[in-house]
């Protein structure tokens, strides 16, 4: 360990504690608003497809990998020390652990952001609470949504939550304190013990919303959409938004699955287990496609909403449906509860870091990554109005006509998570003594073989062209 690191034991209580956690660090803001965005986008089905296969044949072996990492590097590794760690064991240099580095600040740079856009889901569950409590008072609990708002004005929320500098830092502010009171507790008696009351409460709400939808939706249109595939739509441009959908959602090249990995017991198989987070989260993105496309085909809106679909076309259908002002309130508090599991464990990445590396306390090594994190995040919201002209990688083409929130998207996305997924999918398949990994995934025979061949071949070139087409997208065509 490096110098200063302290021994804090931490684990998980058991494998479902685990299983809960890692599935709530995965299913966030990306299922339920970045999925059926880009499936909006891209045309439904074709695309639904790759993106399930791209799932399958790499998300889920770098989803082991970086688990099995995490428990091989030891209880008391952050990302950076569990790679160096098993690295080290297998012969090779400690530096591997730069992919941890990126990794680790990666999600150090997503949470600056992720709770931002939070703040924004945050004020929509205030906004629906006040209106469904009014329509509720009013002896009317099942209106519309903002019943008493025209259409416009039900659009033009989004824009005047951007036009306000104090709203949109002050939300942002109150959704960064949750964060850091659960994370500052500890691993079992803030992490484990969010995870196992938000994830149910999450289930449930989404199952009882795609039930709503395809009672009272146009679920024959949003079945047709999701899963009739037309693979004339296929462009590379699409393969790509596909393969890095698939990456993003499973939270891999964050160093989050390291992190959480580490505290995982001994006794604990990762195979079937890293198995059940990949299906689990491809399974609430298809069903937050089923949930959100009836309502929107029902109000006869445009599934290419694009980023749009969550805070302003859907708003628009709750305010056309009966029932509306409960429906939105239920829907925000599905997505409050979704980021938050996913910005706990961004918050945890670099906290353990910081706890190793300086060999702070819990609360102060939290606290120290949340405020600056904190402060990156308000400069973004001033990217939304005062600072609205500022383009920080002007010099940059790929990212010159960005703001300071798509800049910082930009670098993570296209830079930062690549680099993390790739590290762990080289270390796995090429670099870590094969003793090491294999007795980690529990696997034998052509299990075994088959994930030996994905991550050593087709992980790695797939991460890489995510790379590459990030950073050169005109060579999509």
């Amino acid at each position: 360990m490096a110098a200063g690191s302290q021994d804090v034991g931490e684990h998980w209580s058991s494998g479902t504690a685990f299983l809960l956690a890692a599935i709530g660090s995965a299913v966030g803001l990306g299922n339920i608003w970045r999925f059926p965005t880009l499936a909006g986008e891209n045309g439904g089905g074709a695309f639904v497809l790759v993106y399930i296969l791209c799932v399958a044949l790499i998300g889920l072996p770098i989803v082991l990998s970086e688990v099995l990492i995490g428990r091989a590097g030891g209880h008391n590794a952050d990302s950076p020390g569990s790679i160096a760690e098993v690295a080290e064991r297998s012969g090779r240099s400690r530096k591997w652990g730069l992919f941890g580095t990126v990794g680790t600040l990666t999600a150090f740079l997503i949470l600056s952001f992720y709770s931002l856009v939070a703040g924004w889901v945050l004020y929509y569950v205030w906004v629906s609470g006040a209106d469904f409590l009014e329509a509720l008072f009013s002896a009317q609990p099942f209106a519309p949504a903002f019943d008493h708002m025209t259409r416009d004005e039900v659009t033009g929320m989004m824009g005047g939550l951007f036009a306000n500098p104090a709203m949109l830092i002050g939300q942002h502010a109150l959704f960064m304190i949750v964060t850091l009171a659960i994370v500052a507790v500890g691993v079992t008696g803030g992490i484990e013990k969010a995870a196992k009351w938000l994830m149910p409460s999450f289930f449930v709400l989404l199952v009882l919303l795609t039930i709503y939808a395809g009672l009272t939706g146009d679920m024959g249109a949003a079945l047709a959409f999701m899963f009739t595939p037309d693979f004339s739509k296929l462009t590379p441009a699409i393969l790509n938004d596909a393969l890095g959908q698939a990456c993003f959602s499973l939270s891999v090249g964050g160093a989050l699955l390291i992190t959480y990995g580490s505290y995982v017991p001994s006794e604990v198989r990762l195979a079937p287990t890293a198995a059940v987070i990949a299906s689990v989260d491809t399974g609430v993105a298809i069903l937050a496609g089923l949930m959100i496309f009836p309502i929107v085909f029902a109000a006869g809106l445009d599934p290419a909403g694009g980023p749009g679909l969550i805070f302003q076309t859907l708003p628009i259908a709750f305010h056309q449906m009966p029932g509306g002002a409960l429906v939105g309130l239920l829907f925000f508090t599905l997505i409050f509860f979704a980021a938050l599991t996913s910005s706990i464990a961004l918050l945890e990445a670099p906290t353990a870091w910081v706890m190793r590396r300086f060999g702070l306390g819990r609360k102060q090594a939290a606290a120290s990554v949340a405020v600056p994190a904190f402060l990156i995040g308000v400069a973004c919201a001033l990217g939304y109005n005062l600072w609205s002209e500022v383009r920080p990688l002007f010099f940059w083409p790929i990212f010159a006509d960005s703001d300071i929130l798509d800049s910082l998207d930009g670098i993570t996305g296209k830079i930062g998570l690549p680099v993390g997924g790739l590290g762990a999918a080289l270390l796995a398949g090429w670099v870590a003594d094969r003793a090491i990994v294999d007795a980690e995934t529990g696997l034998s025979g052509g299990m075994l073989a088959l994930w030996r061949f994905l991550i050593a071949w087709l992980a790695p070139l797939a991460v890489g062209l995510i790379l590459l087409f990030g950073l050169w997208p005109s060579l999509l065509g």
